[in-house]
Formats: C-alpha cells, sequence, structure tokens
C-alpha cells in the first residue's frame, strides 16, 4: 500500500500561476447551459442532426445570457468543419477547456464514449455549479469522468486546471495528482490537503506554516478507509455521506436482434446432434457419413 505523500508539495504561491483559466460565469448561465445540454441529448435520441438542432436551440433560450450567442456560433462552426469540438474550443472565453474535451473525446474515434454520456456529463456539472459548488466537489466530479470513461488523466487534469473555479492552490494540488496519479492511490492524493492533514502536523517547525485545506475532516476519514480500494467506492462514499455530485453512467443497450445469428448457429449444431443420436439408436450410425468425407481420401482396393 503506498505511504501518503508530504501535505503541500507541488503547489505553487498565491499568483504565481500562469496558466490561463476560462472565468466564473453567472448562475443563470450555468442554468441555461445545463437545459441546453439536456435539450440537445434528448433532440439527438429522436434521431435530429445536430446542426438542425443548434440552428433551433438558441431561441429557446434566455436571451439575457451569452449562451444563445455561443450556439448560433457552435452551429456557424459545425457546418463547416462537421465537429463540435471546433466551436467549443474557440469559445475559451465562455466554455472551459474540460468541457471542449468532453465534447471532442465523444467525436473521436475508437472510444467508447457515447455523445450521449458527454452531453450527460456536461448537464450535471452544469447543474452542480447552479447550486453550491465547491471546489473538491468539482474536482471529485470531474476526476470520476476521468476514471469512470477512461478518458486520460493527463490531458484531463490539465484541462480542469484552466478552469477559472480553482484557484492557485488548487491548481497546484491538480498538478500533483496530475504528476502522481498512476503511480500514487487516488485515496491518499485526495488525503495530501485535508484538514485532518494539516491537524497532524501541527508540529512543525514555525517557519514552515502549514498548508491551506483544500479538503474537509470528513473527506480526509473518509479517503483514509478507503486506501487499498477501488477509487470507485471513494467516489461513492463521498456522494452517499457528503452529498458530492453523482456522475452518469452510461447505460448500456442491447439489441435483442444481435443474439439471433447465435441462436440459429447453436440450433443448428443441436440439430446435427439429434441426427447423430438417432441414427446410433438405430444401429446406423455413420459419423463419417454424418460429417462428410474428405475429399482428398480414396477408399484402397484390395486384390
Amino acid at each position: 500500500m503506498s505511504e501518503p505523500m508530504p501535505v503541500g508539495t507541488g503547489s505553487p504561491k498565491p499568483g504565481e500561476s500562469n496558466v490561463p483559466r476560462a472565468p466564473v460565469l453567472d448562475r443563470e448561465e450555468y442554468i441555461e447551459q445545463a437545459y441546453f445540454f439536456r435539450v440537445f441529448r434528448e433532440r439527438l435520441r429522436e434521431n435530429m442532426a445536430a446542426q438542425d438542432i443548434l440552428t433551433r436551440a438558441h431561441e429557446e433560450i434566455l436571451s439575457t445570457t451569452k449562451l444563445p450567442l455561443a450556439i448560433q456560433f457552435l452551429a456557424t462552426e459545425s457546418k463547416h468543419s462537421g465537429l463540435l469540438t471546433t466551436g467549443f474550443k474557440r469559445l475559451t472565453h465562455y466554455f472551459t477547456s474540460f468541457q471542449s474535451m468532453i465534447i471532442g473525446k465523444a467525436e473521436q474515434e475508437g472510444l467508447r464514449f457515447s455523445m450521449d454520456t458527454a452531453l450527460q456529463v456536461l448537464e450535471g456539472e452544469a447543474e452542480y455549479r447552479t447550486e453550491e459548488p465547491s471546489p473538491a466537489g468539482l474536482f471529485v466530479y470531474q476526476f470520476e469522468v476521468l476514471a469512470r470513461n477512461k478518458l486520460g488523466y493527463d490531458e484531463g487534469l490539465s484541462a480542469m486546471a484552466e478552469d477559472g473555479f480553482y484557484d492557485d492552490d488548487w491548481c497546484g494540488f491538480i498538478e500533483l495528482v496530475r504528476r502522481n496519479v498512476g503511480e500514487v492511490e487516488f485515496a491518499d492524493l485526495t488525503h495530501v490537503r485535508p484538514e485532518l492533514a494539516v491537524r497532524e502536523q501541527q508540529g512543525r517547525p514555525p517557519d514552515q506554516p502549514p498548508p491551506r485545506a483544500l479538503f474537509g475532516e470528513k473527506e480526509g476519514k473518509i479517503a483514509r478507509a478507503s486506501r487499498g480500494r477501488d477509487p470507485l467506492f471513494l467516489f461513492s462514499a463521498l456522494q452517499r455521506q457528503l452529498g458530492y455530485p453523482e456522475v452518469p453512467r452510461a447505460v448500456v443497450k442491447e439489441d435483442p436482434f444481435a443474439a439471433i445469428p447465435t441462436i440459429l448457429a447453436k440450433l443448428q449444431e443441436l440439430e446435427l446432434k439429434i441426427k447423430l443420436l438417432d441414427s446410433e439408436v438405430r444401429g446406423q450410425a455413420d459419423v463419417v457419413q454424418q460429417l462428410g468425407k474428405p475429399e482428398s481420401v480414396q477408399p484402397i482396393e484390395l486384390d
């Protein structure tokens, strides 16, 4: 089991971060974003074309927000490039890098990450921001999205750090996680800066003040209890105990017609076995005749 890392490692001092960050929007923007992502997803399920949805969706959005203009821009960009990602990436002053990455992963070939799931993720994040979001809650939500959908920690955590919702201390912590997530348990990384760890290190020299606590004492206890276990259990415990936002899970729909070829093959196999058993009961079993003789084999004539 991995040992806890030193508290405060890798955190820059306030004001030292040079990472460009997307601004934090007003609450009404996130309310309209959540509605837009939900409507977009529902209409895609009805087999409507994405460009048709974008062409009309801005009319339903509250005009006092900036989202209608963003949607119109997305519609124009999607007509030129055929991708939503292009528009998201160009609207860095409105959409976050994490939002752009989520849409990009859904449009990337070879990944089992559908646009339906991506829009559910963005809807859930926007809804959480409309309540009383905390950096800890948003961080755990976004990290679970990366882990559950296997979207890549390096790119994902870098995108998270470009969100203006995280201050310099949080950006330093996200960078710490990015550099160590493959080598240190997530429970230990979560335990790096909770209040519990700060209390335990109050005996340090006075010239080394304790770092700012990023997680609460309850988060620290849950992280300790989850060491050595699947990180998904930690996420679930935080959701149950502390009301952290839940990450939407992709629902795999089974195609009832996909099993038909397998069923037919099994029926043919059973039919052949029944014929062989019937012939054996009658004393006329001839397996070679039932299965067919190889054409290359010739009978031997005896003098």
